[in-house]
């Protein structure tokens, strides 16, 4: 029996790297997986759902476009019937540039406040309502240590998970009164499949592994108690918090 026996969970950009390992503890957990992705993710939805006896399903859903998330939300819900806990996990980092921030062109910039900000927004506006209807629910979202350190050449990134912090707070207090808990995990630089593959972004372990009281890099494994955490039972009392999980480099 796992702490989350029975919930259904949805894991945006979870086909692949973090969102792939964060559906996979949750399942772990006994939970059922709705994968929200803009790339396919029938082939990590089927080896889920064989490696932990659960429900598994994917869909293409592009989190910066309403109707998207609407229909997505929609045909989730009715799928599995409920909607228990949203992981906003989607996020554009990996593929960014390293730009000072006056070389940023506007329409990048545009783009990563779409996807880290905007789809965070419209994923609990559309999830919301359906966790309504239980009384309860989790939303876990996902920030970085750096909205609080700031980091040269990243500004952009930076500053959409500042945004996400703001969002956190603001959704806990209206969504308190319904059972609904928001949080945010926040972590530190993890070398990850999508890292590893622009590694450009590898340039800063060094950087961060100095700043960090456990001297390591960090890996997916890291995250995955204290997302469990987040979305089970044991943080029913924890709303508006930011957990971070990054060797101790900001220390919140």
């Amino acid at each position: 029996m796992g702490s989350l026996d029975g919930t259904v969970a949805v894991v945006t950009g979870g086909a692949y790297s973090l969102g792939r390992a964060f559906a996979d503890a949750l399942a772990a957990e006994g939970a059922h997986i709705a994968i929200a992705d803009i790339r396919d993710g029938s082939e990590t939805a089927a080896a889920i759902a064989a490696a932990h006896g659960v429900r598994a399903e994917s869909w293409l859903v592009d989190v910066t476009d309403e109707d998207s998330v609407a229909r997505f939300v929609a045909a989730a819900a009715e799928a599995f019937g409920s909607i228990g806990v949203l992981v906003n996990n989607a996020a554009f980092f990996a593929e960014l540039p390293k730009l000072a921030f006056h070389e940023i062109p506007v329409d990048l910039w545009d783009r990563v406040m779409a996807v880290n900000v905007k789809g965070p927004f419209l994923m609990a506006k559309h999830v919301a309502p359906v966790m309504r209807t239980s009384g309860r629910g989790k939303i876990i979202n996902i920030g970085s240590g750096t909205a609080y350190k700031g980091m040269r050449d990243l500004s952009v990134y930076v500053t959409s998970k500042a945004a996400i912090l703001g969002l956190t707070r603001c959704l806990a207090r209206e969504l308190g009164p319904d059972g609904i808990n928001v949080n945010t995990l926040a972590p530190g630089l993890i070398e990850s499949p999508s890292v590893k593959d622009h590694p450009h972004h590898l340039s800063f372990t060094e950087q961060v592994v100095a700043s960090r009281a456990i001297q390591r890099p960090g890996q997916p494994n890291d995250l995955l108690g204290a997302l469990v955490f987040l979305a089970s039972p044991a943080s029913d009392f924890v709303t508006g918090q930011t957990l971070a999980v990054d060797g101790g480099s900001i220390m919140l």
